[in-house]
């Protein structure tokens, strides 16, 4: 071959450059996508610097004595609560190391419900069921409202060749979906706090909302007065010296959380604006003024906790207070923990020093169990299953309620309850009346609290259904099955509490029998109000970091 030219040596040099440029772009493709999602993210929204929330008052003094008041009513939830990270069960994170001791209160000076079950095993729609009394496939809110661009990011992330089962998505759905801001929960339910507010209520939600970010969705247009709103999901700036930071490097959702969040809320509406402080104890801090504000009238408390949804990131202040816990995303999730119990303690000591101890129905509950794809094993232990699942991991709840005088302490109930029942359970207990234009699928559960209820508990199905995914309890017996995989599960509660053998092949009978079951509520309920856009893979009995094999059992959750 002859001496190259000049021009000819250049324009090589040119493609070989081009080539390793684009090399380098598909080998950093992820990092480029993420980079480019954080600057849009961060583009769109500004944060403006924290400013003082100032909590509207209530009368200066009471007409009435606290106790001659309707019950001031507060729900704390938290997100994603493992069944084994409350010490009240016996457990505890990293083997009880970590307890709960204000948590456990509730339930040791007043009533747990020991098979509770959240309204389903993801986070909006068992909101809206706690809100409205109703299941989600009768309000049409079926599936979870995603950001922009998480399903595809993780469509992207999750199929790279090294899972044994890949992520589904739907582009027919995902451009027939309204936009995220629009997929909210309808304005024509009734909320807890439009229940409430007849009844002279001064109603107030802080924290997570995810029924919806538009206005006519928002707390705000849904009877709150007033509203402390998570506006993104970091508990402080990534870079924060106050912060410990425990990144999933094997989780797509948690790629896309540390790219797209960011540290912000906003005040009935507001402009975006940092919080002050680690994130739990910023909505400690605003529901502790808010219960002073409030004093002397009766109010309604909704603190809806990000605590423990990833990212798992904790405050320097618990991580250090952790030292014996060795592995270090274990510690920083226990120090997650850690933070959710003080806020709960705090919130309790704040109605004792006003002298609404006495006179407030205090709820706590998770909505729905821990997930699989943190990588922690116990979580959920004993039961099977991860959130996401209908296994007994994925819905089964604490569900604790505390009202000094009217439930006794150490009360203890066996009856299988739902987030359905904390609606027509409230609405009772502020005396206002249950809406009657409308199916209202949950039971007041309070005379079982009190013990003033007269027979057994009502024998009833629960169900659950998330697209091709269905579930129900009935008599002792849970049968689940799904059109991915085509399976059916069947197990016996009552002898098998923790799911370890599908009968369904020993029971065909049983089987057809809470089938039908299924099939007779499916035709009351109605389609969902925005597609599923995609469905994920999750493995019943491993987490996310641990690689699926043949012989795992599985199931595909739509949404």
């Amino acid at each position: 071959m002859g001496k190259l030219k000049k021009w000819q040596i250049y324009a090589l040099a040119a493609a070989v450059a081009v080539v390793a440029l684009a090399g380098t772009g598909y080998a950093f493709r992820k990092d480029i996508i993420l980079y480019a999602l954080v600057k849009r993210a961060r583009d769109a929204t500004p944060v403006a610097p924290n400013r003082e929330i100032v909590w509207q008052k209530g009368p200066e003094t009471a007409s009435l004595p606290a106790g001659q008041r309707p019950p001031n009513i507060v729900v704390i939830l938290a997100d994603d609560l493992g069944f084994n990270d409350i010490s009240y069960f016996g457990g505890g994170v990293a083997d009880g190391l970590v307890q709960t001791p204000n948590i456990d209160s509730i339930a040791k000076d007043g009533a747990n419900f020991s098979h509770a079950y959240s309204g389903t095993a993801a986070c909006a729609p068992s909101r809206a069921m706690i809100m409205t009394g109703r299941y989600g496939t009768r309000t049409g809110f079926e599936f979870t409202p995603t950001p922009p661009g998480m399903t595809r990011i993780l469509d992207l992330f999750y199929n790279d060749g090294t899972r044994r089962h890949e992520m589904l998505f739907d582009e027919e759905a995902a451009a027939s979906a309204p936009p995220f801001r629009e997929q909210g929960l309808p304005g024509s339910e009734i909320t807890l706090a439009e229940a409430l507010k007849p009844q002279g209520y001064h109603t107030i939600h802080i924290g997570k909302w995810h029924l919806g970010n538009a206005p006519e969705f928002i707390p705000n247009a849904q009877g709150f007065d007033e509203s402390v709103m998570l506006e993104s999901g970091l508990f402080l700036p990534e870079d924060s010296p106050e912060a410990v930071n425990a990144k999933l490097p094997f989780d797509p959702i948690d790629q896309f959380l540390w790219a797209r969040m960011q540290y912000a809320t906003s005040y009935n509406a507001s402009e975006w604006f940092e919080p002050k402080g680690y994130l739990t104890d910023f909505y400690t801090d605003e529901a502790v003024k808010a219960i002073e504000a409030n004093r002397n009238r009766p109010f309604f408390l909704y603190l809806a906790h990000w605590a423990v949804h990833t990212p798992l990131q904790a405050s320097k202040a618990d991580y250090d207070a952790l030292s014996e816990i060795e592995d270090e995303r274990l510690r920083v999730y226990a120090a997650m923990i850690r933070a959710l119990d003080r806020s709960v303690g705090r919130v309790l000591q704040a109605l004792k020093d006003n002298g609404l101890d006495e006179n407030t129905l205090v709820v706590f509950s998770s909505d729905n169990g821990a997930p699989g794809y943190i990588g922690l094993p116990d979580v959920n232990k004993p039961y099977r299953g991860w959130k996401l699942t209908y296994f007994e991991g994925g819905i089964r709840v604490p569900l604790f309620a505390r009202w000094p005088g009217k439930i006794a302490p150490g009360t203890e109930r066996d009856m299988p309850v739902a987030h359905l029942d904390l609606f027509p359970t409230i609405v009772a207990a502020a005396g206002a009346p249950l809406p009657t234009d409308r199916v209202i699928d949950g039971i007041d559960i309070l005379p079982y609290a009190t013990g003033t209820a007269t027979g057994p508990a009502p024998e009833r199905p629960i169900f659950w259904r998330d697209g091709h995914y269905h579930a129900v309890r009935a008599g002792g017996w849970k049968l689940q099955f799904a059109e991915r995989p085509k399976k059916t599960w069947l197990f016996h509660l009552d002898e098998d509490p923790t799911e370890q053998r599908n009968v369904a092949e020993e029971n065909p009978e049983k089987v057809a029998e809470l089938k039908a079951l299924i099939e007779a509520h499916g035709a009351t309920q109605r389609a969902p109000l925005f597609p599923a856009v995609g469905e994920m893979p999750v493995t019943i009995d491993k987490t996310l970091e641990e690689p699926a094999t043949a012989d795992d059992e599985y199931i595909y959750w739509p949404g």
